[in-house]
């Protein structure tokens, strides 16, 4: 199976990097620069292999600068724009952009994390499994910094266990989702909503899988994982920097 003609990915893209802000330089996480390149081309080039030909990035701090490097085009995909007024969370964030969506079903990305997988092996899964909605997952030694996510022996999600609790070794979500329309409709409009604290977990029970994937996966919300990225990505080709420039001349 093919993904679907128009088919939209949304990625996170609205974080401020706290963490990070020693190495951002003021900069927007997703342009966290790994390898002289920001990381948002990374989740681009990926969400591009798997034949997506529309973007919207959900974009919030500093959000100019996304829009200033990127543009409307990457790759031959279509790039979009949506912006928050203020902080909306990543349910409120998806929320907002919802009117950019022409799918039944949306996929949807964390702008801070990347996991070594197959998004169209994903899409395959998802329509053979017939899942409203679905995610993927992936084994970490400790889940007490993620929170750990919990199937039984079909892949159908039964519970999801908060940070900071039951840590050990586990299956955690990894921040790449294929969400239904309906779901999305179902966030509220107005005020900040979580989309891992407040509205997956309220999905269990009603046709929700999670997939584990065996890929590599990173995040890079601390300064450890953030140098871990400038090591993973080296055993991807390099691309021209985009327009003649590198992300450390915004």
């Amino acid at each position: 199976m093919r993904i679907e003609e128009n088919f939209t990915a949304a990625i996170l893209a609205g974080g401020l990097g706290t963490r990070l802000r020693p190495v951002l330089n003021d900069r927007p996480k997703v342009m966290a620069e790994v390898n002289d390149r920001p990381f948002i081309t990374y989740l681009l080039d990926q969400v591009a292999a798997a034949g997506v030909k529309r973007a919207i990035l959900c974009t919030g701090y500093k959000a100019e600068r996304i829009a200033a490097f990127l543009g409307e085009e990457y790759r031959g995909m279509q790039i979009l724009y949506s912006q928050e007024p203020s902080p909306l969370g990543t349910a409120g964030a998806l929320r907002l952009a919802l009117p950019k969506m022409e799918n039944e079903t949306v996929l949807v990305m964390n702008g801070d994390s990347y996991l070594e997988t197959d998004l169209r092996n994903f899409w395959n899964r998802h329509r053979a499994k017939g899942a409203t909605n679905s995610l993927l997952l992936t084994k970490v030694s400790d889940t007490g910094r993620y929170g750990r996510v919990e199937t039984d022996c079909n892949g159908r999600i039964l519970r999801f266990v908060e940070k900071g609790r039951d840590g050990g070794p586990g299956w955690i979500n990894a921040g790449l989702y294929l969400l239904s329309r309906q779901l999305l409709q179902s966030i509220p409009d107005q005020g900040e909503v979580s989309l891992e604290r407040e509205v997956l977990p309220n999905c269990v029970d009603k046709n929700f899988f999670g997939f584990e994937s065996r890929g590599r996966f990173l995040d890079i919300g601390i300064p450890e994982s953030y140098q871990e990225a400038q090591s993973l990505f080296q055993h991807i080709s390099d691309i021209p920097a985009i327009c003649g420039y590198k992300v450390s001349q915004l």
